[in-house]
C-alpha cells in the first residue's frame, strides 16, 4: 500500500447494480479471508470506499467509522444497506459523524455517499464501541459482529454438554471465538485442534481466548480449506446457515460433506444444529451412522461416525 497513485478499498460484495466499487479497489471485509485489514490504514489513505453496510448497528458504526478514518480529505464513501437490514437508519447515522448525505434508493437498498467531512464528529467513539474487547459474562475475547459476540450461544450449549470425551487429531469447523474448543482441549487425549473460522475477527479472538499448544488457527472459509482427507480423527461443528444475511441450509449441509472428507474411516462428527435444519438426510448419505444424542429446546445434537 506504498503506491502514488490514489488507493480506493470496498468492504463486502456490495451488487454492482446498486454500489460498484472502484477498478481494483483492496477488499477490508473481515468476512473474505486474505483480505487488508482496514483498522491498520493511515488516516487519510484512501481516496474513496464502497461500503456494504453490515446489519448490526454497532459493527455497522464501527465500518462506517473506520472508513471515514482512513478517508482523505474529502475522500469519497459510497454506502448501501437493504432498506430492512440497516438501510433505513444509513443517514441519520452518517449526519451523526458529521457528514453531508446524498441518498437514494435501488434494488430494495438505501444508498448514500458522503464527502468526509474536515473534522468528523464521533468516529473514536463508535471505534472503541466495535472493538475487540472482553467480555466478563463469557470470561473470553470478542468482538460486535462475530457469531453470539455476546453470549453463549444455547446450541454450542447443548453440544459442550452432551459431547464424550475425544481423542486424537481434530478440527472446529466454524469455531468462532473458540467455546466449542476450548471444551475439546479439556480433554487430555486429544493431540491437535485446528480452528478453522472465515471471520477474521472471530480468528482473533480465538487466538485470544486459547493458549493452548495443540491448538492451530486458520482463518480460512471452511469450504476451502484444503484439510487433507482423511486426516482427523474427529470434527466439532455449529455449523452457520446464512449466507449473506440470508438463509442457506445447504451451508451447513457443506460443512457436513467437508468434514466427511477430512475424517479417517471410524472418525466422528460431533454436530448441533437448530431443530429445523435438514441435515438428517446428508448425514446419512456420508457416515455410515448418526445417531441423535439430544434433542432440547429447539437444538439437535448428533454423533455421527464415517
Amino acid at each position: 500500500m506504498t503506491d502514488q497513485s490514489p488507493l480506493f478499498g470496498v468492504y463486502g460484495a456490495p451488487p454492482r447494480e446498486v454500489a460498484e466499487a472502484a477498478a481494483g479497489a483492496i477488499q477490508f471485509s473481515p468476512l473474505v479471508p486474505g483480505s487488508a485489514r482496514l483498522e491498520d490504514l493511515t488516516e487519510g489513505a484512501l481516496a474513496g470506499v464502497t461500503l456494504l453496510a453490515p446489519p448490526g448497528t454497532v459493527e455497522r458504526r464501527y465500518a462506517m467509522a473506520q472508513s471515514l478514518r482512513a478517508l482523505s480529505p474529502e475522500g469519497l464513501l459510497t454506502i448501501a444497506a437493504l432498506k430492512d437490514k440497516g438501510g433505513s437508519r444509513l443517514r441519520k447515522e452518517l449526519e451523526a459523524f458529521g457528514c453531508t448525505v446524498n441518498e437514494e434508493s435501488r434494488r430494495h437498498h438505501r444508498i448514500c455517499t458522503v464527502r468526509r467531512p474536515a473534522t468528523p464528529v464521533g468516529l473514536d467513539e463508535a471505534i472503541a464501541d466495535g472493538a475487540p474487547r472482553f467480555h466478563d459474562g463469557l470470561n473470553a475475547w470478542t468482538q460486535p459482529g462475530v457469531f453470539s459476540w455476546d453470549r453463549v450461544d444455547p446450541g454450542s450449549a447443548l453440544l459442550v454438554k452432551t459431547l464424550t470425551p475425544l481423542a486424537g487429531k481434530g478440527a472446529d469447523f466454524g469455531a468462532g471465538i473458540g467455546f466449542l474448543s476450548k471444551a475439546a482441549l479439556a480433554c487430555p487425549k486429544v493431540e491437535s485442534l485446528l480452528l478453522i473460522d472465515s471471520d477474521r475477527r472471530a480468528i482473533d479472538a480465538a487466538r485470544r481466548n486459547i493458549d493452548d499448544p495443540r491448538a492451530t488457527f486458520a482463518w480460512a472459509d471452511v469450504r476451502a480449506a484444503g484439510i487433507e482427507p482423511g486426516s482427523l480423527d474427529f470434527a466439532i461443528m455449529n455449523p452457520p446457515f446464512h449466507d449473506g444475511g440470508a438463509e442457506d441450509k445447504q451451508l451447513g449441509q457443506t460443512f457436513i460433506r467437508q468434514a466427511a472428507n477430512a475424517l479417517r474411516r471410524s472418525g466422528t462428527l460431533w454436530i448441533v444444529a437448530n431443530r429445523h435444519l435438514p441435515y438428517e438426510k446428508v448425514l446419512a448419505e456420508v457416515f455410515k451412522v448418526s445417531p441423535s444424542r439430544a434433542d432440547i429446546a429447539g437444538y439437535k445434537v448428533f454423533e455421527a461416525r464415517k
